[in-house]
Formats: structure tokens, C-alpha cells, sequence
């Protein structure tokens, strides 16, 4: 599950034109991978290195199948057909090679013979080579970069170019083999952490979110939604940010989030009066949140667990309240603009009844339940997830059933032979979809994280991290908010051309140690900053991705849109400098002080989105839109009476525009009675 990552609809070559033989080639492999991660996850454990080479080699496999070497819009033709025969054969030797000589290599353990380098050179090409195919070409060069720094220094292979690195980056230098083993027969490398909780975690809840998808679970999330909310003002718009918080976290990815609630929610929105640009700014601010929401947080809490050494539910636990806390301020932003434009709520023949959304759909309840459960029971997300999808498909198996042999018959269809043959086949080619879109979504976050282990690899054989972190407190002079604003600004930067799980990868190597060594940022707080600010890149122009499918689908201009996302989703930026002033939020402390500061945090983003859209009970006067601004900084300020201050001061601007609305609302009807 990866932020960010595109579903197959939108992967770059997911649409290519491809022979029916390769589609079979495609299904098959798919349904093969997938079958072997249930079995890891939930028969037989493996070996780490078994489960990462068998893994990585079934993906890359997979990926140059779907992505032809020339791009999605061009036949392969016989060299097209040639190259990629080339590093198929690459895909087939970088996991076998390790399986079957493991023990091998392991015994050899840093005195690698010509075999070993080799085939750790073709390696790491054909994982490029996947990368460029699968997530594009900017997770490819920064991997390419990583390698060409290895190499720059004295003693290294291009020892040249160690001449042009500024002072602070000068590193030694590394030959081939010495790179080459670090990133193919070690740990820190390409079979690194990264790939390790893509191979395990990652994909077995993709998996589970592809058959929540493949069952029709996203219709009853969205009905759900428009049931609890289509008659409230501005009620299309707050159930895509219900349902976008819902189906997002299953997804695993904003823009995927976008192309599924958006086909339902941005016409809607449309229709009760949002501009096309703010229809479409709603849902990918809502959709990237999904990110961020608990239970699943795309692939954010697999990688926060294992990198903090957290347990998974406890990563899962401190995240919901910053999460309630940005749904909450997209959903005022999204009633500010209903009642500025006078929007109505739906007519409740239009919408969905909650009573028949519930009894058609409260299946797809249970396995989330069960998910939760087990979680709660402690046992490992890996082997939770195999059960959840053991359960999402027993339930549908029998709701099926279930209906095809007593509701059917009362409806006139009869059981037969040939019904039921019929029936067999169709749950079985629906069985196979689920496992087949299940691989295929896993496979651009599977490439980033091999990807990211290169640049992990690198960073810890040439020192990068330390010497980053001392370019940080350079140049924010000590100063933690300087500091973060630096970090804000390398993901976005990032953000522009990588999913949002290798720019938090590559972003917490960076600048992890910074955080908590050098300004004293508490080590998981510092991690869900890093993944919040990661999220950036989906809605902050010029690269916002989740905006620009919005924008596709609502029929407005990309940048108008991204801006808008970008308004709405203030709370990235905001709420991650709320969590490192305000640790209790995160880390717990006295109860009074937890509840104080999460009240006095919702209320502060509450009037932060009244001050920015100039309205909240009515149109809003410069001077108290002024006065907010520094009581919001003065909220955020770790120091009681400045809390107090600023809250004060938060009450008195939007007591007394309550208080103007109340005369506003007194002079209209003074109005009217004189005109009667």
C-alpha cells in the first residue's frame, strides 16, 4: 500500500495495448505472487532473505510485463521484445541467485567472489530498470545518484568527480565491489528494511484493500457516507471527505482515493453549486488524508512500526487523533463554503437509505472488525492481514451463496446444474481478480522501496545521514521551526518526483537523526512528522498529483485545483508542528493535559479555516482575521498562559462574529416584517 503510489488505471504502461498471451503471462504471475504472500503471511514463514528475493523477483517479473520498455503507447516490436527478455532474465537471476546460494554467501560474509558481483551489478541495473517503468524516472535517478556519490572520492571509481563535492558531502569513496555488496549481499541494501516491509506487510494489505475493492465494499463506504450526511448543507462534499477517510486508508494511495470517490462525489458536489476547482480541491484533500487515517495509513504505519520499533497498534493508536484533527478541518472548510454560498443539502429521494445501505452492505464490517481485533490481540500485522483477507473472502463467498440458494429461488431463478456451474466460475474468476489487482497495485510501492534500499544503502556506507544533519543545524541556526520548515521544503522537493512512501524513506534517513539527536524531537514524533509532510506533494502546486486527477474529473484547470487542495489541506503543515510542541498528543501524559491540548488544537484549526475563508457563522472582518493568526502561533506555543491567551482571544473573534451574524439574521427579519 503506498501513498501515494497509482493504482493500475494510472500506472505509467498500466493501459498499454499487450498480446493475450501476455495478459494470461500477467494474471498468471500476479495470482502467483499473491498466492505466495498468503502463504508466507499465514502458512509458513520464510527466511528474510527468501520471502525479499522471491518477492522482488515475482514484482520486477510483473513489472516488465505490465510496462513496456518503450512506454505504454508503443508496441514492443522485436528489440522492444528483446530488451525486455533481457531483464526478465534479470528479475529471474537477482532472486534466485539468493535463494539458492544463501548459504553460500552467507558463509563467504563481505569476501564476495566475481559471481557475487556480477550478478549484485545485474541486480541493481534491473531494479532501476523496474523503478523507471513502474514509478517513473525520478525515484530512478535519485537511485542513480545515490550510486554516482558512492563512487566520487579518492578512493572510489570516479574519484574525479569527489573534487566538485562542497566540503561537507567529501566522502572517502567506494569501488565497485565494495558498493555492489553493500546494496545486493547485505542488509542495508536493496533486501533492506524498506523491501522487507513491502514483501510482508505492505502487500498482504494491499491485498486486502484489492478485495474490499473487487466485492464492491468502496459503493458501500461511499452510500454510507451520503446516508449519514447528503442532507446537511454542502452534504456531497462532506461525505467524499467521510467516505475519502474511509476508502483512502484502505487503498493505500491519494490518487487512487480520487479516481474512485471522485467519480461519485465531485459531479454531485458540482451540481449542489462548489465550482468545478473546489469540487475537485475538496476530494484530494479528503483523499489524501486517507493516507494519514488509521487503521491501515497506506503503507505509513508498517514502516513507522519497524523504524521506531513501535508496535504496529501503538503506531495506529497516537495517529487517530491527528487524523480526526485534519478530517475535521476539511470538513469545516467544506461547511464554511456551503453556507458563504447558501447550499442546501440533497433531497432525501436522492439519497441513499442508511437502513438499506446497512443490510445490503454490513458484510464488508466484519472483516474490517476482525482486523481490529486482531490487532488489539496483538498478534503480527503480517498475519493479521492473511486472516482479514481469509475473511473478506468467506464472507463474500457466503453472502453469495447465501442468496443464490434461498433468495434466488423465491425470485423465480432455479438451481441447476448449470446455474450452480455457472455461479462456481464466476466467484472463481472473481477470486482471481482480487489476487491479480492485489499484485499489480503492490508493484510501483514494491519498486520505491527497493529503490529507497539503494538510497539507504548508500547513506549508511558513506556517512550521508550525519553529515545532513549537521548541514541542518547549520543552516536553521538551532532553531526547530527553521528546521522543519527545511523538511517541509526537501519533501515537497522530493514529493515532485517520488511516491509519498520513498520520500518518507528517503526523508527520515535524512533527516531522522536531526530530529531527535540534535533538536531533542521525541524519535516517533519525529517519524509522523517526516510521513505527514510526505503527504504534501498530492496537493501543493506545482506537482500536486491528487489535485490534478481531481482536476481531470471535475473538468477544471489542474493548477486552479491543486491550489484549492492545497487550501484545504493546511492541516499537513499545521497539525505536525501542533504534535512536536505539544507532545502529550502523541506520547500521552496527564489526562487533563492530553484532552486540554486536543481541544485547544481542533479549536485553533477551526478558526485558522474561519480566518482563511473570511467566514463562519457570516462573512468575517479583516481585524478579527488578523487577531487569529497570532493566537493560533500562540495555541501552538508549548507554554500554558500563552495557550490561554490565544485561545481567548480565538473565542473573542468567533464569539463575536456569532454575535453579527445574530444581528444580521435580526435586521432580516425586521426587514421582512416591515415589507409585509
Amino acid at each position: 500500500m503506498s501513498d501515494s503510489t497509482s493504482p493500475p488505471v494510472q500506472m505509467p504502461g498500466g493501459n498499454a495495448i499487450q498480446p493475450r498471451a501476455i495478459l494470461w503471462l500477467i494474471t498468471i504471475v500476479a495470482v502467483g505472487l499473491s498466492l505466495f504472500q498468503l502463504y508466507s503471511a499465514g502458512i509458513q514463514p520464510l527466511g528474510l532473505f527468501y520471502q525479499r528475493g522471491i518477492h522482488l523477483a515475482l514484482i520486477m517479473t510483473l513489472a516488465f510485463l505490465i510496462f513496456p520498455v518503450f512506454g505504454p503507447h508503443r508496441k514492443r516490436g522485436a528489440m522492444g521484445w528483446l530488451i525486455d527478455m533481457i531483464f526478465l532474465a534479470g528479475a529471474a537471476v537477482t532472486g534466485g541467485y539468493l535463494v539458492f546460494f544463501l548459504d553460500e554467501i552467507i558463509s563467504r560474509a563481505g569476501f564476495w567472489n566475481e559471481t557475487d558481483i556480477l550478478i549484485a551489478c545485474i541486480a541493481t541495473v534491473t531494479v532501476l530498470e523496474a523503478s523507471r517503468r513502474a514509478v517513473g524516472f525520478g525515484m530512478t535517478l535519485i537511485g542513480v545518484l545515490a550510486i554516482v556519490y558512492a563512487f566520487a572520492g579518492p578512493r572510489g571509481e570516479l574519484p574525479w568527480l569527489g573534487q566538485w563535492l562542497p566540503g561537507i558531502l567529501e566522502h572517502r569513496g567506494y569501488n565497485l565491489d565494495r558498493v555492489a555488496g553493500q546494496l545486493y549481499l547485505g542488509q542495508e541494501g536493496i533486501f533492506g528494511l524498506p523491501l522487507g516491509v513491502a514483501a510482508t506487510y505492505i502487500f498482504i494489505f494491499v491485498l486486502f484493500g484489492a478485495f474490499l475493492e473487487s466485492t464492491g465494499a468502496g459503493k458501500f463506504f461511499i452510500d454510507m457516507a451520503y446516508a449519514a450526511t447528503g442532507r446537511q448543507r454542502g452534504g456531497p462534499a462532506k461525505a467524499a471527505v467521510i467516505a475519502s477517510a474511509g476508502m483512502g486508508s484502505i487503498s493505500g494511495s491519494a490518487i487512487a482515493n480520487v479516481v474512485t470517490t471522485g467519480a461519485f462525489t465531485i459531479p454531485l458536489m458540482k451540481r449542489l453549486g462548489y465550482k468545478p476547482h473546489q469540487a475537485g480541491g475538496i476530494e484530494a484533500a479528503a483523499s489524501t488524508g486517507g493516507q494519514i487515517m488509521p487503521p491501515l495509513m497506506g503503507a505509513g504505519a508498517f514502516l513507522i512500526a519497524e523504524y521506531t520499533n513501535t508496535p504496529y497498534l501503538d503506531v495506529v493508536k497516537v495517529s487517530i487523533l491527528p487524523a480526526i484533527m485534519y478530517f475535521a478541518t476539511v470538513y469545516l472548510f467544506v461547511h464554511i463554503i456551503a453556507l458563504k454560498q447558501g447550499m442546501q443539502g440533497m433531497a432525501r429521494s436522492e439519497l441513499p437509505k442508511m437502513r438499506d445501505v446497512m443490510r445490503d452492505g454490513w458484510h464488508f464490517l466484519l472483516p474490517l472488525g476482525v482486523l481490529v481485533w486482531l490487532l488489539v490481540m496483538n498478534l503480527s500485522p503480517m498475519r493479521v492481514g492473511f486472516y482479514a483477507v481469509v475473511t473478506m473472502v468467506a464472507v463474500a463467498v457466503l453472502r453469495y451463496a447465501i442468496w443464490f440458494l434461498f433468495v434466488a429461488p423465491q425470485q423465480g431463478q432455479k438451481v441447476t446444474f448449470e446455474s450452480i456451474k455457472r455461479v462456481v466460475i464466476a466467484g472463481f474468476l472473481k477470486l482471481v481478480e482480487g489476487l491479480e489487482l492485489g499484485a499489480r497495485n503492490a508493484v510501483a510501492v514494491s519498486m520505491a522501496c527497493a529503490v529507497a534500499g539503494i538510497i539507504v544503502g548508500v547513506v549508511g556506507l558513506t556517512g550521508l545521514g550525519l553529515k545532513f544533519s549537521s548541514m541542518m543545524m547549520a543552516f536553521s541556526g538551532g532553531n526547530l521551526v527553521l528546521a522543519l520548515v527545511m523538511v517541509l521544503l526537501a519533501s515537497l522537493i522530493l514529493g515532485m518526483g517520488l511516491p509519498v512512501t520513498a520520500s518518507y524513506i528517503v526523508l527520515i534517513v535524512l533527516v531522522g537523526p536531526a530530529l531527535t539527536a540534535e533538536f531533542g524531537v521525541p524519535l516517533l514524533i519525529a517519524h509522523l512528522v517526516v510521513f505527514w509532510y510526505s503527504q504534501d506533494s498530492n496537493v501543493t502546486p506545482p506537482i500536486a498529483l491528487a489535485g490534478f486527477a481531481g482536476a481531470a474529473i471535475a473538468g477544471s484547470k489542474p493548477m486552479e485545483t491543486g491550489f484549492q487542495a492545497w487550501k484545504f489541506a493546511k492541516g499537513l503543515y499545521l497539525i505536525p508542528l501542533f504534535m512536536v510542541f505539544n507532545p502529550e498528543i502523541i506520547v500521552g501524559g496527564p489526562v487533563p493535559v492530553v484532552i486540554w491540548n486536543g481541544v485547544i488544537a481542533i479549536f485553533a484549526l477551526c478558526a485558522f479555516a474561519a480566518a482563511l475563508e473570511g467566514y463562519l457563522f457570516t462573512r468575517m472582518s479583516l481585524l478579527p482575521r488578523l487577531a487569529i493568526v497570532p493566537s493560533i502561533v500562540a495555541v501552538f506555543y508549548p507554554n500554558l498562559m500563552a495557550e490561554i491567551a490565544g485561545v481567548v482571544v480565538m473565542a473573542l473573534a468567533i464569539g463575536g462574529n456569532w454575535v453579527a451574524s445574530r444581528r444580521e439574521a435580526a435586521l432580516t427579519v425586521q426587514g421582512d416584517q416591515r415589507r409585509a
